[in-house]
């Protein structure tokens, strides 16, 4: 018997109540029994002393039965005045409590309540605040995440939208003004380049007495070079005409201000009718242009065509070869620019460098392999112009030419030679920019956002802390409570409830 006293009863938590109806300590029906108790407990509630301890049990809290006996306890001092002879209590406020403690007596029915809300805070109560205070974690870790990302990305764009700009040659203060500024200052790049092709002589004499010596080729090679060369970065006029116009007439380009459009408003048009140039910067031709024309023959003309004079007279047609629609001697339109400036010159130009960057490229890997007799023996009778030359100055001249290319074709140039034709260009060019200084703004704005929701799931942790703090006290507390009662039920045996985690 003293072993058997001495053994501990281990009661899982989760089915603490159905050991308790099992063992008949409890009635199947004390919910009932409780709900009138509930009603009294609140009822009582109403009416209770200026007391620290009682407001303390009572705020925030379910109201068990264990908590009845300590303010049955802490009434017995405040409500000792109304305590008669016979040692019972007129005080009602006394009453109530007593009457409230003894209905919990009846049938253990405060031991079917608090071993039913024990089982409530260990199985669904600490477990939801738990996944609550989780979850605010969580949100503050991802929150986090997001708004470096976003701090980030929108520090990408930011140094993307100088870099593009850095490539443009623009500091991006003003983007559409500067833009334009720049191609006030491209006729003296070109022209500079122009001076330089006149370096390109001993180029030109070398590929043109090996075209002679090796093809025979009798024609004239590089003319486009040849005549930037001596000329420099002449008019296509006088490159088409041979001539130096008495008077030149250069296009006049109208300069406005392009128009600032609305951030939160911007039109990119329909792309899907625009025919494509092949140009990456989206440039369209746009449907529907009115271009005055109208081949519709209308009611009070033979046709809708006037051929002016009906008489017997003859029509004198004059015959005007292409552009040279103009008095002889004026350059106007187009023949106004100079050769690096007019697209169709400029193209030949490149073409010619490149046409001449290949050649010096295939010179210098030959030079390499005619070590050989047989090599040797092929450019006995060569010009002195190609025995006289070295792979190093053969290379030195390949620099140069590469030089100029790289002048005329860089991205830079590229911007600026689509800009002088496309003042669309600009705008389109301008919003792209402007596109990326937006984005990094809403980014900044989406990261302000993250920080604010991740402050506000750090204060749902900090008020989540304390409630589960606060709960896993008064379910240990609880739970204490119970392996003693229930022990006093088995003559004071060690009582374990097992599995009470918060």
């Amino acid at each position: 018997m003293e072993n058997i006293q001495n053994l501990p009863i281990d009661i899982q938590t989760s089915k603490l109540l159905d050991w308790l109806l099992d063992r008949r300590h409890c009635n199947l029906k004390w919910q009932n029994e409780v709900k009138v108790i509930r009603e009294k407990i609140n009822a009582s509630m109403q009416d209770m002393p200026e007391n620290e301890e009682i407001k303390k049990l009572l705020s925030g809290s379910y109201i068990h039965y264990f908590h009845c006996l300590r303010i049955v306890e802490i009434l017995k001092g405040t409500e000792a005045s109304s305590k008669n002879i016979f040692g019972r209590y007129s005080s009602q406020r006394m009453k109530d409590w007593q009457e409230i403690v003894t209905l919990y007596e009846i049938d253990n029915i405060y031991l079917a309540e608090v071993a039913s809300l024990l089982s409530r805070n260990v199985s669904y109560e600490g477990p939801a605040l738990r996944k609550q205070l989780a979850k605010a974690q969580q949100q503050q870790q991802e929150l986090s995440r997001r708004e470096t990302e976003c701090q980030s990305s929108a520090t990408d764009l930011r140094e993307r939208y100088y870099s593009a700009c850095k490539q443009y040659g623009i500091t991006g203060e003003h983007v559409a003004r500067e833009l334009q500024s720049l191609v006030k200052d491209l006729p003296a790049v070109l022209d500079e380049v122009g001076k330089d092709a006149a370096k390109l002589e001993e180029l030109i004499q070398l590929y043109t007495a090996f075209t002679n010596f090796v093809c025979e080729w009798s024609e004239p090679v590089l003319p486009m070079l040849t005549f930037a060369q001596k000329r420099g970065n002449a008019t296509f006029y006088e490159w088409r005409t041979g001539n130096v116009p008495t008077v030149t007439e250069r296009p006049f380009v109208e300069e406005t201000a392009p128009e600032v459009i609305a951030e939160d408003a911007i039109d990119w048009g329909d792309f899907s009718t625009g025919a494509d140039l092949g140009v990456t910067s989206g440039i369209t031709v746009e449907d529907g242009i009115d271009w005055g024309i109208s081949v519709e023959p209308s009611e009070d003309s033979a046709g809708g065509i006037d051929w002016g004079d009906s008489g017997d007279a003859p029509i004198e047609i004059e015959i005007v070869d292409a552009g040279t629609d103009c008095p002889e001697g004026v350059a106007r339109g187009e023949d106004a620019l100079s050769i690096l400036e007019n697209s169709q010159s400029r193209s030949q130009f490149i073409d010619e460098l490149m046409e001449l960057e290949v050649f010096l490229s295939q010179r210098v890997v030959e030079m390499g392999e005619e070590g050989d007799v047989v090599a040797m023996s092929q450019f006995q009778l060569a010009p002195s112009v190609i025995q006289g030359q070295t792979r190093g100055h053969v290379r030195e001249m390949l620099a140069m030419v590469q030089d100029v290319l790289g002048r005329l074709t860089n991205l830079r140039m590229q911007h600026l030679f689509m800009i002088q034709a496309s003042p669309r260009y600009v705008e389109r060019v301008s919003e792209v920019l402007r596109q990326k200084l937006k984005q990094a703004d809403i980014l900044l704005l989406k990261g302000s956002t993250m920080a604010e929701k991740r402050q506000e799931a750090l204060e749902e942790q900090s008020r989540l802390e304390p409630r589960v703090d606060l709960l896993a006290a008064r379910t240990k507390e609880l739970q204490k409570m119970i392996e003693v009662d229930i022990s006093k039920k088995y003559h004071k045996r060690p009582v374990n409830l097992m599995g009470v985690n918060i």
